[in-house]
């Protein structure tokens, strides 16, 4: 059966990248840093078992939000946590749980239970209530979006 890795294509910053990410999920391992002439050319690393790859391809391609990090969080602590960790140094907070981090890498920081409270348990008003509350939110807000979701 074959991987898929995400393959990212930085400037010159992949190592920062990789060390930047390292600091902001626990769960990650260095794999590997190639270097040519003194300079480094990629990365390889893990976050929370996914490997990925990190490129200095110079500055021929950026990130655009087509492509995304999605990221379940149990706890409204943990999207406070990696919401900070992630906008901070640059970093620009978007709609509905999106933001870019320092190197223009976009992540959707959301609640596990997103899909469920969305739904609105077969209860269209319900559901609607909770979309028009997302819709408001930057960073996602458990909190209301169960408000929402219960009517309150």
């Amino acid at each position: 059966m074959p991987t898929i890795t995400p393959f990212l294509w930085f400037n010159d910053r992949a190592e920062a990248a990789m060390n930047f990410y390292a600091s902001v999920f626990p769960n990650t391992k260095v794999l590997s840093i190639h270097r040519a002439q003194g300079k480094v050319m990629s990365v390889e690393f893990e976050i929370e078992g996914q490997r990925f790859i990190g490129l200095n391809g110079g500055p021929v391609h950026s990130f655009t939000e087509a492509i995304s990090f999605f990221v379940s969080c149990e706890t409204q602590a943990e999207i406070d946590r990696l919401w900070g960790s992630l906008t901070a140094g640059g970093g620009a907070p978007g709609q509905c749980g999106w933001l870019k981090d320092q190197f223009g890498v976009s992540w959707q920081i959301v609640p596990k239970t997103l899909g469920a409270l969305l739904s609105g348990g077969g209860d269209s008003a319900r559901g609607g209530r909770v979309l028009r509350a997302m819709l408001q939110m930057k960073k996602l807000e458990l909190p209301q979006l169960q408000q929402a979701y219960d009517g309150v």
